[in-house]
């Protein structure tokens, strides 16, 4: 199986940028990073409760992979289930 580089072309090219200390600053970056922010909070905003039933065996491998993870199952959960619902898994 063939590894997986750490960092990708583009990600090395900002890299080099920086250490070569060839980067500028972005106009309106204050606005962006505001926008952003709003669009984070309303995206991980837990307002709802979700209870449901899974079997032990499920719950044991949640926790498992949550544990890999370095994260809560509980937070690992709500992850997979927003990656699903948005599409991304």
């Amino acid at each position: 199986m063939k590894a997986t580089p750490l960092i990708d072309d583009e990600e090395l090219e900002i890299l080099q940028a920086w250490e070569a200390g060839t980067l500028k600053p972005v106009s309106g970056m204050a606005k962006q990073i505001k926008a952003h922010r709003v669009v984070a909070e309303a995206t991980f905003k837990k307002d709802q409760r979700l209870n449901i039933r899974i079997s032990s065996r499920d719950l044991k491998s949640l926790q498992a992979r949550a544990l890999e993870e370095g994260v809560p199952y509980q937070t690992f959960a709500a992850s997979l289930l927003h990656k699903f619902v948005s599409g991304h898994l």
